[in-house]
């Protein structure tokens, strides 16, 4: 199963949108929403039933046994995170680094499982939908995409392709998300920030052997800085396979909680399609002919 990953180098570019036409128009059966600090993939694919849940528990953090404690202050006195107060841990505040275990004379202090997560997985008319969600304030955003695609992989029915929805930035989700992908779509916009974080992504994903393809969302707000992501692109060698214009259509298409490739005859659907027949010819069955050769 070859595994498509969708990034942006930061929020707000379409990534997202781009994903769920993607989904819809390769008719995949199995997918994954790995943007565990703020899902949202789930809200325009069609058909859901409600998700089997599962704690995720990637993390520990410190928790104080009160009848062993002797309220010496050692542990509240070293705690850089400010998380110990009167014999409590603010679980909140708690980063796990265990120093606190190691410092406590009367060893009143250990590490247990914290929940900081919640694994959601779908499964509905023969697709396998694998996401999570990220509880407020926790770290382990990593693990726990690790863990929502080892899900997609473990539930999977026979599938060619799976398409990923991955985190913006280029911090631990991406660098989990970029992990087993064949092909890694990156969904720009002309804008001075939207360059400054394509150029970051482009290099976390070279870093892991992985040469990326990038896509320009709403190009026609600003041509010039469209020149210029192509400039650039062609200037690294990376391929600029579709550029998608400015779309009121594709609110609507949020709003009503669809894909926009559910409106085939929008300009932003039109541009979308070609940009999936572009991948579906030159970069899946072009390989498939390849690595059968």
């Amino acid at each position: 199963m070859k595994q498509i990953l969708i990034l942006s180098g930061k929020g707000g570019t379409g990534k997202t949108t781009v994903a769920g036409a993607f989904i819809e128009l390769s008719k995949s059966i199995a997918f994954a929403d790995c943007d565990v600090d703020a899902p949202n993939l789930h809200l325009i694919i069609d058909k859901l039933s409600e998700p089997k849940k599962t704690d995720y528990y990637g993390f520990q953090k410190a928790v104080i046994k009160n009848l062993k404690c002797t309220n010496c202050g050692l542990c509240e006195k070293i705690c850089r995170f400010d998380a110990i107060k009167n014999k409590f841990i603010n679980i909140h505040k708690c980063e796990g680094c265990g120093l606190c275990v190691e410092i406590c004379p009367v060893k009143a202090i250990v590490m247990s499982d914290y929940s900081s997560g919640s694994l959601m997985l779908y499964k509905d008319d023969g697709k396998v939908f694998s996401t999570a969600q990220l509880k407020m304030g926790n770290g382990a955003s990593g693990k726990l995409v690790a863990a929502v695609k080892k899900q997609l992989s473990d539930n999977f029915i026979d599938s060619k392709i799976s398409i990923i929805d991955g985190s913006p930035g280029i911090g631990c989700p991406v660098v989990a998300s970029v992990s087993g992908a064949d092909i890694v779509v990156i969904v720009t916009e002309p804008t001075v920030s939207g360059i400054h974080d394509m150029k970051r992504i482009i290099d976390t994903a070279r870093h892991f052997n992985i040469n990326p393809v990038v896509c320009i969302n709403k190009f026609d707000i600003n041509e010039e800085n469209t020149k210029e992501i192509e400039r650039y692109c062609d200037s690294i060698n990376i391929d600029v396979i579709g550029k998608i214009p400015f779309d009121p259509m594709v609110v609507k298409a949020v709003n009503n909680c669809k894909s926009i490739s559910q409106y085939p005859e929008s300009p932003a659907g039109k541009a979308i399609k070609q940009i999936w027949d572009f991948i579906d010819r030159n970069l899946i069955k072009a390989n498939h002919c390849k690595n059968k050769n």
